[in-house]
């Protein structure tokens, strides 16, 4: 794709034109080229795709699982056909490295060949004789039109997290892939358009705040699963619950990590490097607060620097680069602003990665690895989700003190520990109030098989995306109990 592509629209198995008026420029980050355009559509074809979906539905519920499923089997050997090509989108149009952009298509990977297993996965129960002649069942069957609401910083990854689980349980959906990032998603759909997938079963609309809208008034829609910031979190869970429909929001975090003196220095530094600045920081379990404790202090201190201070930043597509720019110049001034808030607040900057000169891509959004220490714990850095290659340093005397300290928080997506101590890490887990517990592990990512956790505000709703409870989520139980005249005794 080049300057002069305009991205359609997908809806009932046919590629349209969209009657937006305005249209955005998909930059790459590194290098400011125009990747290609996109239309912010109007609610009414978001409406168009809505009504295709929900005539799908009608056949589509009534296809068996264990044919809906092939086309899953048909999409497993085209995503890693296309990976190559994929992963390239990935990091032209988010910017992170080639390895990072091929890891996060592997766990959308992961994600189909779990939802293939839907035949059992969505299996009911049952009991007889629950009264006399009287049987009870569980059967779950599907909601009907749901919505996919992405964004940008895994834009392969997380509509995964959702698309096959949905579609698996016989539902129909609308994605609506984040208008900064929205490439990748229609050679996806372009993808899941060669197995054969019925028209209408999955729905692609371009736009931003209008089509979210929408999405959460449009009165066929039942479900909407979203990633985002803690507040759009907030604004999509209350208004898709005041109109009736279930919700998944995963919101913001602040994940903090604790390191006790008894941790392996040099593995956790190389495993805290990756958390922290891998993916530019722009991950929703990336590590941002480092609570080291007792001897911890100075060991970690000198080695994350040191780490920082050399990891390579670059294009992600040249050789030998460690981590690309953020998503764009409006989020750099804002990290970067972050960052001076932090120091106004009393923090050392250790590590200034502020208004780096990257060779050859002096125009790109970068902003190198930045470490601030002895951050405010009452301050607002300490609060603040930075989404950025920023990492904050605190001292504290005791595990118990850092369990404490994470406990207060307003997020609880992640919280890790490294040690050598098998007590402390299972008080670690018992004690620390987050959804993705880490021991040992810079980025507790749960397998396609075990859902996304999270809990306080990083997120809205019962059930998480992934696993069982994705299964949970895109289907409804229906109890039936029937009794039945006992006929034999009429022979």
């Amino acid at each position: 794709m080049g300057a002069s592509t305009t991205l359609k629209n997908y809806i009932n198995g046919a590629w349209c034109v969209s009657t937006a008026t305005t249209y955005l420029d998909i930059i790459n980050p590194a290098t400011t080229d125009v990747l290609a355009t996109v239309p912010l559509s109007p609610a009414s074809e978001l409406d168009q795709a809505v009504q295709a979906a929900a005539t799908a539905f009608v056949s589509w519920r009534r296809t068996p699982a264990t044919d809906r499923i092939q086309y899953l089997f048909k999409l497993k050997p085209l995503l890693e056909a296309h990976l190559d090509d994929l992963a390239l989108t990935i990091t032209q149009e988010c910017g992170k490295t080639l390895a990072e952009s091929k890891g996060e298509l592997r766990r959308a990977i992961e994600n189909v060949e779990v939802a293939c297993g839907i035949p059992i996965l969505m299996q009911g129960y049952n009991s007889e004789d629950v009264a006399r002649n009287i049987d009870e069942s569980m059967i779950r069957q599907p909601l009907g039109v749901t919505a996919v609401i992405a964004p940008f910083n895994f834009p392969g990854m997380i509509p995964f997290w959702f698309i096959p689980y949905a579609i698996a349980c016989g539902n129909t959906v609308i994605l609506k892939p984040s208008e900064r990032v929205p490439l990748t998603m229609q050679k996806v759909v372009q993808l899941l358009e060669q197995t054969g997938l019925p028209n209408g079963v999955v729905n692609l609309v371009n736009g931003d705040k209008t089509v979210v809208d929408a999405i959460l008034d449009h009165p066929l829609i039942r479900a909407v699963s979203f990633v985002g910031s803690t507040p759009v979190a907030k604004y999509v869970y209350s208004r898709a619950a005041a109109n009736g429909k279930r919700a998944q929001c995963q919101g913001g975090a602040k994940n903090p990590v604790v390191i006790l003196p008894d941790a392996d220095i040099a593995m956790t530094t190389r495993i805290m490097a990756d958390s922290a600045f891998g993916c530019a920081g722009q991950r929703c379990l990336a590590a941002s607060i480092a609570f080291t404790v007792g001897n911890a202090r100075q060991t970690f201190t000198e080695a994350i620097a040191e780490v920082a201070q050399t990891r390579v930043v670059g294009y992600g597509l040249d050789e030998g680069v460690q981590m690309g720019p953020v998503i764009n110049a409006q989020s750099q001034a804002r990290i970067e602003g972050l960052i001076q808030k932090g120091a106004d607040e009393g923090a050392t900057v250790l590590v200034d990665g502020r208004q780096p000169k990257i060779s050859r891509y002096e125009a790109g959004s970068f902003v190198r690895p930045t470490i601030l220490q002895n951050v405010d714990p009452r301050g607002e850095i300490a609060r603040t989700e930075i989404f950025g290659p920023v990492l904050s340093l605190m001292h504290l005397e005791t595990i118990d003190d850092a369990i404490a300290l994470i406990n207060s928080g307003q997020y609880g997506n992640m919280a890790c520990l490294f040690t050598s101590s098998g007590a402390a890490a299972r008080k670690f887990r018992y004690e620390a109030e987050a959804g993705n517990i880490g021991i040992n592990i810079g980025v507790a990512a749960p397998m396609a098989f075990f859902p996304f956790s999270g809990w306080k505000d990083s997120f809205f709703g019962d059930l998480h995306g992934q696993g069982h409870q994705a299964v949970e989520f895109f289907t409804q139980t229906k109890v039936v109990v029937e009794r039945w005249q006992d006929w034999t005794r009429q022979f």
